[in-house]
């Protein structure tokens, strides 16, 4: 049976009710023996979470200055085929390697590529080349990164632990974002006119501490479970020795294509992010001529155009990150434990109903930011822990490769969508803000009624798995 690291190993030292135990408490339904791995894997998605968003505003600074807001929306598309070949690559090489080290490669991989982006701006790559080749980099990186992690984490507990566990684990995702947009906030002038580059390399340095946390969790599950053998005099079983082989041949596309409930969750992401890419579309379709008038009107406070942009898209994500922190430390656990996973689901897309309704009346860059803070903030905390939770009764493989195809590839496919109807929308239709804000009502309708197909195949899948134990119990 699959490790629930309820209880810790040997030689750990951990108390089972120390401080960390009654303080994770107050916030979860941690039990003894579960803190030591729950706070590595928070730490671990806090530093990932705090190296994307060290570089998320330099996204927004080389794309929008460099390029009008609507190549912004195009290049969703290049990053949804490029996710193509990333994602065969994934599955090709997770068939060959134990999961820790798929993860140390991936993650080796993504941080050269921002010490090759470095190089560029020494070399004198001009700023239009740099915001493209990045902007489609880090739409890559920055899902496919968190969903790997949530592939481990999934892979770690089992459906029960999880689902307790998770609402901690994620608190980690949503404070890395807090603690990366207000350093980004802080550094930004200090660094001078090149510190887009240096916190490149900087979230470079946080990405190798992930590398060493990611091995010390793999380590010590694996030393829990020999532990656990050798107490009860038995050999580890196939089933036990398995998360330290590499996963089935197969792509996470075929996988996805072959259960019903994958291909529901895939075209809920797909929703998710449609309307997700047309809010944030509107966000800069209003962020953009603010910061021109501000800096002709001298009210930017000494900063340049690409630097006010930076400033007030770290303040805009700033907001949604303490939106989510909230959310997270008080509401995911109760609202998992009052509507179950499945019923979590549908929270978000309810209140993306409500806020572009709002936004169809008027859109102003005031109640843009607090509207899409809002949804973005409920979207880092409850619908990512929901993202999770729901492959916690689903295959390794699944958990790896399927998961991995569908919050990359489908989640990028949503941009696509999206960039097509900017394209059409602004170049054909003359679509104003408003105008996008009611295509977005009509999506969130189809959002939700993908969202109650997902909850019926959740329920028959989690029928399948549990009427076993019960014939057994029986």
């Amino acid at each position: 049976m699959r490790n629930s690291t309820i209880q810790s190993p040997p030689g750990t030292g951990e108390k089972p009710f120390g401080l960390a135990y009654r303080f994770l408490k107050i916030f979860s339904d941690v039990r003894p023996g579960e803190v030591t791995t729950a706070l590595l894997l928070t730490c671990n998605v806090f530093l990932l979470l705090l190296a994307y968003y060290l570089i998320k505003p330099v996204r927004e600074a080389l794309i929008l200055i460099g390029k009008d807001p609507q190549m912004k929306a195009y290049l969703g598309g290049a990053q949804a085929i490029l996710l193509i070949f990333v994602i065969k690559g994934f599955s090709w090489l997770a068939s060959r390697a134990p999961r820790h080290l798929l993860i140390t490669w991936m993650t080796l991989f993504f941080i050269s590529n921002l010490g090759l982006f470095y190089v560029f701006h020494l070399l004198g790559m001009p700023i239009g080349t740099m915001g493209i080749i990045f902007f489609i980099w880090i739409g890559i990186f920055n899902i496919f990164m968190v969903a790997q992690f949530w592939g481990f984490a999934n892979d770690i507990y089992t459906d029960e632990a999880g689902k307790r566990l998770f609402p901690i684990i994620a608190f980690g995702q949503t404070l890395g974002a807090v603690f990366g947009w207000r350093i980004a906030a802080l550094v930004i002038g200090p660094l001078g006119k090149d510190f887009a580059y240096y916190m490149m390399l900087i979230a470079g340095a946080v990405l190798g501490f992930c590398i060493a946390l990611t091995i010390v969790i793999h380590r010590r599950e694996i030393h829990s479970i020999r532990e656990k053998a050798l107490r009860a005099d038995q050999k580890m079983t196939a089933a036990e020795t398995i998360k330290e082989q590499p996963l089935k041949k197969g792509g996470g596309f075929s996988l996805i294509f072959k259960s019903r409930y994958l291909l529901f969750y895939s075209l809920v992401i797909l929703s998710l992010n449609f309307v997700n890419f047309i809010g944030e579309y509107i966000w800069s379709d209003v962020l953009k001529p603010a910061a021109v008038k501000a800096v002709q009107m001298g009210a930017s406070g000494g900063l340049n155009e690409e630097q006010l942009v930076a400033k007030i898209s770290a303040d805009y994500q700033g907001l949604a990150s303490i939106i989510a922190l909230i959310i997270q430390l008080f509401l995911v656990s109760r609202i998992l434990k009052w509507v179950g996973v499945s019923g979590s689901l549908l929270f978000l897309p309810f209140i993306a109903l409500g806020g572009y309704g709002f936004i169809t009346f008027g859109a102003s860059l005031v109640l843009v930011k607090w509207i899409k803070g809002l949804e973005n903030g409920t979207d880092y905390s409850l619908m990512n822990t929901t993202k999770g939770a729901l492959f916690l009764i689903t295959s390794r493989e699944e958990k790896y490769k399927g998961k991995a195809a569908a919050d990359t590839f489908f989640y990028r496919s949503g941009d696509a969508l999206g960039a097509v109807m900017v394209f059409i929308g602004y170049n054909f239709l003359k679509f104003k803000a408003e105008s996008f804000a009611k295509l977005n009502v009509v999506v969130i309708l189809v959002w939700i009624l993908f969202c109650i197909l997902v909850i019926r195949e959740y329920k028959k899948k989690k029928a399948l798995l549990t009427a076993p134990r019960a014939e057994m119990s029986s």
